[in-house]
């Protein structure tokens, strides 16, 4: 057995502990959230936030909601400040290790405290989902794994200045600690050092030379499903020079790297695979890895329909949904069959539509809301902005499916989009799966006839007669862009069919704008526009818009 499968048991026996303590929480939620509640606050009663706030004095729910307001972001700002200049026990206790940055929608990042506590609560959901996901599928313990690396988004920074915290993690595996990161650094098949390397061609020749040596991949854990598949792309491209690295354990990228080339490590010399390899060919991924039993990626939202496009590549190999994940907080996750609330991780509040907000017990199948989290890496009453929908219950604790975001909006002309609505909309409008939509988004777009909004599609069938109207009778749903179309501000939406390759684009052009490919998340709506062309592909007509004009737009 290879250094990587007895890593990998070893791994999934040292957290079971932690699988069957959710396991037994999953049965009374609500204890356990009011427990975790009241620990996080005596931990952090002597802080500046927890003095101002009078944690000491905290013994209920109720207490908790009376004394601590809802926040965002903007508001922890002059909180994080203090912290980021090096001053202690601001938020928390703990001392604040490094600040995070969150790969949201924008380029503008976010910056997280990451703390000993905080770190610890992502254990408590990454360990029982690894037992489970390992119960489900033996197999995975028997070969490596690829864990979702990014290239870096820009080159590295300056030190910080004396006394400050740093920003950034050098690689992902510091979401754990002591033994389980050594542990999982030795079911790696690539090393974390490959994400140094900023050059995005040399980052994907580095991560496919060290995945080719790794006949016995059998796990393969990624965000946006379409992020597998772009890493894949070279790979024909490239596969004899690909064969002849192995073979002598060099590593020579086609494109040169600017920025820490020399910081992502060859594999050992491999002739024996280089060369069952090259009898294989690079037409038949289930040839190269045989071993390969799960694919875990998003698959909720606007992910669903790459995720059945990823199955569709990968006959025989499971495609498991992940939960839902955020650099702040790890809010659900894959166990026995559903997505259930980390209960033992974090404490969750949900603001349904009027804005009350409930406790993990209190939530109602169907029900759609807000999540709301408090952690030990110092948010309380975080409002995350993500919106999800119950869809049953794994004994007494709700699964939730991840709907879109709440904070992206577009708001051209006071229209008022929100990513909740359109995910909504075309989730109803493509939520056929014979369609085979591998993606979908809606943007501005003042290309054509004018300002509007387009629905960018990629598809197996071509768009249904009559699908532009009936997405504009969706969206009118809302008064805002109701009244903006009545008035002329907008024309009616349009719908533009993509020839191929959507998610590659929408990733390449979010990584241009300073995002790690890894932090992309899917979106049902961008505020950009632009997008038809950057976009290969044609507008489809309408009854308002003869085809003529349809095929003339794509010139604009």
């Amino acid at each position: 057995m290879s250094a990587a499968a007895w890593a990998q048991r070893l791994w999934a026996a040292a957290n079971l502990r932690r699988w069957r303590r959710f396991r037994a929480a999953l049965g009374d939620p609500g204890r356990c959230q009011r427990r975790l509640l009241l620990a996080t606050l005596r931990a952090n009663a002597e802080t500046a936030f927890g003095r101002r706030h009078r944690f000491a004095g905290i013994a209920t729910v109720e207490d908790f909601r009376r004394r601590v307001p809802l926040v965002r972001y903007d508001e922890l700002t002059p909180w994080l400040d203090r912290i980021r200049r090096g001053e202690p026990a601001v938020l928390t206790r703990d001392r604040v290790l490094l600040l995070t940055p969150s790969g949201g929608s924008t380029a503008a990042a976010k910056l997280v405290p990451f703390t000993r506590a905080l770190q610890a609560e992502f254990q408590r959901a990454i360990g029982p989902w690894v037992v489970d996901l390992f119960r489900r599928h033996p197999g995975l313990a028997r070969g490596c794994a690829y864990w979702s690396l990014s290239p870096a988004a820009e080159p590295a920074g300056s030190e910080p200045e004396p006394g400050a915290v740093p920003v950034g993690f050098a690689d992902d595996t510091a979401y754990l600690a002591g033994l389980f990161r050594r542990l999982v650094g030795r079911t790696l098949a690539v090393p974390a050092a490959v994400s140094r390397l900023a050059d995005v061609e040399s980052f994907r020749y580095a991560t496919l030379l060290h995945l080719l040596r790794a006949r016995d991949l059998a796990l393969v854990s990624v965000w946006h499903p379409s992020f597998w598949t772009l890493l894949l792309e070279p790979l024909a491209r490239h596969w004899e020079r690909l064969l002849e690295d192995l073979a002598a354990g060099t590593l020579t990228p086609p494109a040169a790297n600017e920025n820490g080339g020399d910081a992502a490590p060859a594999p050992d010399p491999d002739p024996a695979r280089a060369a069952e390899l090259r009898r294989l060919g690079p037409g038949s991924p289930a040839a190269i890895w045989p071993r390969l039993a799960v694919i875990s990626c998003w698959a909720d939202g606007h992910a669903a329909g790459a995720a059945a496009d990823l199955a569709g590549r990968f006959p025989g190999v499971a495609v498991e949904p992940k939960g839902l994940v955020a650099t702040e907080a790890f809010v659900s996750l894959p166990f026995a069959g559903g997505r259930p609330v980390a209960v033992t991780s974090h404490f969750f509040e949900f603001l349904d539509d009027a804005g009350r907000p409930h406790a993990v017990d209190e939530l109602t199948a169907g029900g759609e809301y807000s999540v709301v989290v408090t952690t030990g890496g110092g948010l309380y009453r975080y409002r995350l902005g993500d919106r999800v929908r119950v869809e049953g219950f794994s004994a007494a604790t709700p699964c939730l499916r991840f709907l879109g975001r709440e904070d992206r909006v577009s708001d051209r002309r006071g229209e008022k989009l929100a990513e909740g609505h359109v995910a909504a909309v075309l989730e109803r409008l493509l939520g056929d799966a014979d369609a085979g939509v591998r993606f979908a988004m809606l943007a501005p777009d003042d290309a054509g006839l004018g300002g509007g909004y387009t629905l960018y599609l990629e598809s197996k069938r071509p768009p249904r007669d009559g699908l532009a109207a009936d997405l504009e009778r969706a969206l009118a749903a809302n008064p805002h862009y109701r009244w903006c179309v009545r008035l002329g501000q907008l024309a009616p939406a349009r719908v533009f069919r993509v020839d191929g390759g959507a998610h590659h684009v929408y990733l390449e052009h979010r990584r241009r704008a300073g995002q790690r490919l890894g932090d992309v998340k899917p979106a049902a709506l961008s505020p950009e526009s632009g997008w038809s062309r950057r976009f290969t592909g044609r507008y489809q007509p309408s009854a308002a818009e003869p085809a003529a004009t349809a095929a003339a737009a794509t010139e604009c």
